[in-house]
């Protein structure tokens, strides 16, 4: 939705620009400060709270800084003081050091962990299991410090996987890390029952 939106405003702008009388540089700017502000907001509500996505809140954030550069670059020399430029130039530092947060936090953070478990659970129903792509593999970098509950869901994911493949050392060995992050009583079932009904599917 977001990008629709914005491919939308960028039709607008291309219509307002060829325009008799075209939109002014400084109110571009202002659009793009007011969009990428409720875009930043919208975004980061999604990637703590409701963990629905990471990359709004990144890119709306360089929407926004752009915005706010621009605003100051076309007010820089009207402003009274060097006093009030140092502090206007601060506070772009301050903005661009949020938005290197979002992007780390988001782009690099963010989801991972969801999203190597959901890869590697579509890699089984395709039938990939060992290799550099494989599920197995998928798995391995399914860990999150913050939700440990994924820790063991991908610990149970490992152990059935090389079950499945006939690694009775890898198996023994990802069955250890489960019993240590509480067993499969700590794992929800339906993620039991996805990954096995995946494996026999295979069969």
């Amino acid at each position: 939705m977001f990008a629709a939106l914005l491919l939308f405003i960028t039709f607008i702008l291309s219509i307002a620009l060829g325009a008799p009388d075209p939109i002014s540089s400084p109110q571009i700017f202002g659009l793009f400060t007011i969009i990428g502000g409720l875009g930043v907001i919208i975004g980061t509500r999604h990637m703590v709270v409701t963990r629905r996505d990471v990359l709004v809140a990144p890119f709306a954030g360089a929407l926004f800084c752009a915005g706010v550069a621009g605003l100051f670059w076309f007010e820089w020399d009207s402003m009274d003081s060097s006093l009030i430029q140092i502090i206007n130039f601060l506070l772009l530092c301050l903005l661009f050091c949020v938005e290197v947060y979002l992007v780390f936090r988001g782009l690099l953070i963010g989801r991972l962990s969801h999203a190597w478990s959901q890869s590697g659970l579509r890699q089984i129903s395709r039938g990939l299991i060992k290799g550099e792509k494989g599920a197995i593999s998928c798995f391995e970098k399914a860990w999150d410090m913050e939700e440990e509950h994924l820790n063991s869901m991908a610990y149970l994911a490992l152990h059935r996987c090389n079950s499945f493949i006939g690694e009775s050392a890898e198996t023994e060995k990802w069955a250890e890390k489960l019993a240590e992050s509480g067993g499969e009583d700590s794992v929800a079932k339906e993620w039991i029952i996805a990954i096995e009904s995946s494996l026999s599917e295979i069969e």
